[in-house]
Parts: C-alpha cells; sequence; structure tokens
C-alpha cells in the first residue's frame, strides 16, 4: 500500500490527531485513509506496477475461493479494524474463511481476516515490513504475504502465524512451490508474480494448479465463446 502521514490541510483544519469515533465521521467513501494510534495515515494513489500486481493476485484468490466456497476475498479500500482498541487499516488483499464470515460486515472487517497481502510501494516500505508486519500478528493474522514489486528489487515473503502467535518466514525461491495454510490446496510460484502483466489468472489456475491439458482449457474457452454468441443471438 503506498501511504504518507498527514498532514493540517489533508485531514482537517488544524487537526492531525482524532480519536476513532471521530475518524469515523470524517472520513467517506472518497478518502482512503488508516487510523493508527490516534493518527491519520492518507493513501497515495498507486502506480501502475502495483495496480497490474494487485490485480492478477486479487483475481487468482478470488477464482479458487468462489470454486470451492472458502470463504471471502476482499480488496482495498476496504476498513479492516484489527480489533476493539486496534488500528484501522486497508490492507491490498484479505481474505477470510467461511467460519470467520460473522466478522465481516457492510461497513468494515471488525477482527483479523485469515489472510492479508501487502504490495509494497516505495513509500510503505517500513510500514509493510515493520508496522502492519507487528500490528497483523499481535491482531492473530494467519496468514501475511509482503509483496515487493519494484524493479531490481522483486521479492515476495510469505509469513503464516505459528501456535506461540509469532510469523515464521516460508522461504521460497521463484520457482519454488508455496503452499497457503489457510486456503485448502492453493499454490503459487512467485515467479508468476513479476509477469502478472502477462498471465492470465484464470488460465494459472487451470493448467498450472489443476494441472488441465492446454488443450482441455481451450476447449472450455470455446465453449464458453459458443454459449455466449448463442446467447445474443
Amino acid at each position: 500500500m503506498t501511504t504518507k502521514e498527514s498532514s493540517v490541510s489533508d485531514v482537517a483544519p488544524a487537526q492531525l490527531k482524532m480519536s476513532y469515533e471521530e475518524f469515523l465521521q470524517w472520513a467517506d467513501e472518497d478518502i482512503h485513509a488508516e487510523w493508527v494510534d490516534g493518527e491519520v495515515i492518507i493513501s497515495m494513489p498507486p502506480k501502475n506496477t502495483h495496480q497490474t500486481m494487485l490485480a492478477f493476485l486479487h483475481q487468482l484468490l478470488s477464482l479458487f475461493v468462489q470454486l470451492f466456497n472458502l470463504g471471502k476475498v476482499g480488496i482495498a479500500p476496504f476498513e479492516v479494524k484489527l480489533g476493539a482498541e486496534g488500528p484501522s487499516r486497508e490492507p491490498d488483499i484479505f481474505f477470510i474463511a467461511q467460519e470467520n464470515m460473522h466478522r465481516l460486515t457492510e461497513e468494515r472487517v471488525m477482527g483479523p481476516p485469515d489472510l492479508i497481502v501487502e504490495i509494497i510501494s516505495p513509500d510503505s516500505i517500513y510500514c509493510d515490513r515493520q508496522d502492519k508486519f507487528r500490528e497483523y500478528c499481535q491482531a492473530g493474522v494467519r496468514e501475511y504475504w509482503i509483496i515487493d514489486p519494484r524493479p531490481g528489487k522483486q521479492r515476495a515473503d510469505f509469513y503464516y502465524l505459528d501456535p506461540q502467535g509469532q510469523y515464521q518466514l516460508v522461504a521460497t525461491e521463484d520457482n519454488e512451490r508455496v503452499e497457503s495454510r489457510v486456503l485448502p490446496g492453493f499454490w503459487l510460484h512467485p515467479a508468476w508474480l513479476w509477469q502478472a502483466e502477462t498471465l492470465n489468472a484464470m488460465l494459472i489456475l487451470f493448467e498450472k494448479m489443476a494441472n488441465i491439458p492446454t488443450e482441455q482449457v481451450q476447449q472450455i474457452q470455446q465453449m464458453l465463446r459458443a454459449g455466449l454468441t448463442k446467447a445474443k443471438e
């Protein structure tokens, strides 16, 4: 996520800090902001690289979750309140398992999602790797993925929460298979992330993850096209 510390003009006249209740009254759907320890952090417009990877991962996760009815995948901007006294964040992507769907309301997620993905921007490195790492761990987010797409610094870190409540890093190379612990059966190669501009999430799901032959996938595509064409007649 791309962030900046709020200034007086960004937040409200002569006000840098506010209570969570004041934050809820001040913020609206046109303002992308987070609330942490009484301070408002405004989100900056993301870059194309960030949004391309966000779209690819969101589509891949959503297809998988919908296919197996595992829960709900959400995308920023949407508030995640990490506990009654915890910070209010807007993760790039989050997943809530079926058994925890009661945490999802019309306005926000109340409590920790099961999985959070943050895609690093140049000015969010410390926040994503330090502040949010600590907050998500303390709140009980079961998996935390930190994706850094910056040219020359491409890196994907996948953490899971151990029984002692600490994050453990799944050490991987780009072509190693990383398996999720909260999404049964879901896996990916980190190298796919650096090809998000050219990869098709649906084809990745069918051909790579499900190991369906390309010929069968093409047949499915042809059937879909034929069905859509017939529906227009």
